[in-house]
Formats: C-alpha cells, structure tokens, sequence
C-alpha cells in the first residue's frame, strides 16, 4: 500500500509566518520542505551558481517588459544552456523544473516560486496563501531583527509588492485571487501552530497522504 501524494504550496505575504507555518506543516506531516533550500537543488541541477538564483529569487525578471506588457506571461519552455543562461527567466525554468522533478518523487511543502501555477492539475495539490493583519506582520519582522520599527512598513509594502510582481509576471495571475487557491488563512488571527493545525486537519478530511 502506498500514500497519497501531497504537494502543499504556499503562498503568503511577506511577515506573515508563512515559512514558519510551512516548516511545522512538513514536520507535522513528516515530508521535505522547500522554501530557499531549492535554489541549491536548482545549482545541482543546472550547474549554474547558487548566487544567480538569489539574484532572481521572487524577483520579477525584466521589469520594463512587464511594465509594457502586464498582460503577457514569459514563455514557459525548457530551459536553455545558451545566451540566456541565468537570466531570470531562464533561472525561473530551471527553478519549474526541479519542482516538476520533486512532484514525480515525492509529497513536501513549498514556499512561494509559483508552485501553485506551475504544478497545476499535479495530483495531489493543495494550493494555500497565507496572509495577516498589516500591523502584525510589521511587528513580527522587528521582532525577528529583520528591520528596525521605523524601516518595518516600508520593507512589508516593498517585499509584498515584489512578490505581487513575481507572480503575475510569471503567472499572469492576481497573487491574491482566491480563485488560485483551495485555502487562504490569516496567521496573524489564528497564530502559527494552529494555522498549520488547520491545513493539517483540512489535507486529512480531503484524504490527501492516505494509503491507496
């Protein structure tokens, strides 16, 4: 007999806990977790050095084009060892090809690189975005010495509108539409451990993880 396979993404807004709840999720659950750890998985994979992908790391690639053109996506084709090897479109297929890889292999958790859309119709997929109340997310990055109270709403507002970027330049999607998701929850009213109690109760009484 074998289990289901469960392939939890997470999306979620920047000081939310998000990565916290996604670590205590595959804990709970007992699979890998994958938040920045992928970019050393995408450097095997490709060859390329880890510090490209950083370069690119929920970044959106060219702005301009995205700015011109908000309503075309990059080309989603393999990815190429020529010219363009660590642009960050190319860095982006790469990064979509270890994840597709993982999918065929294994259940885990993964943080945020549009693994919602670029795993989509994968059996076994749960879409999640995380959010929280504004005030409770700067509290949480100064706290964590992240920033100082007076550069917290500044940096909230910066990473979340970089993710927001990130994702519709690669997606062509709205990061917070609930159409892209089977669950969204406020962290910053449930807390971490039972917001990842939640999304534990929620894959059990949809049988994700079950023996087949």
């Amino acid at each position: 007999m074998e289990k289901r396979k469960m392939i939890i993404s997470i999306g979620r807004q920047y000081g939310s806990g998000g990565s916290e709840v996604g670590a205590k999720l595959a804990e709970r659950l007992g699979i890998g977790f994958y938040d920045k750890n992928i970019l050393r998985l995408n450097s095997d994979e490709s060859g390329i050095k880890e510090s490209y992908f950083h370069l690119a790391d929920e970044k959106a690639g060219n702005r301009l084009l995205y700015r011109v053109m908000n309503s075309l996506i990059p080309d989603q084709k393999m990815p190429s060892f020529g010219s363009d090897l660590v642009s960050a479109d190319n860095l982006f297929r790469f990064q979509s090809e270890v994840l597709r890889k993982l999918a065929r292999e294994e259940s885990f958790v993964i943080m945020g690189r549009c693994a919602g859309y670029v795993l989509a119709g994968t059996e076994g997929l749960i879409r999640i975005f995380l959010y929280g109340d504004e005030d409770a997310r700067i509290a949480r990055i100064v706290e964590k010495g992240l920033c100082t109270e007076e550069e917290a709403p500044r940096r909230v507002k910066r990473m979340d509108r970089e993710r927001r970027d990130y994702h519709r330049y690669y997606t062509g999607q709205d990061w917070t539409d609930f159409r892209n998701y089977d669950l969204m929850l406020d962290v910053s009213k449930l807390g971490v451990d039972k917001t990842a109690e939640l999304i534990s109760q929620y894959i059990k009484i949809h049988g994700y993880g079950e023996e087949t």
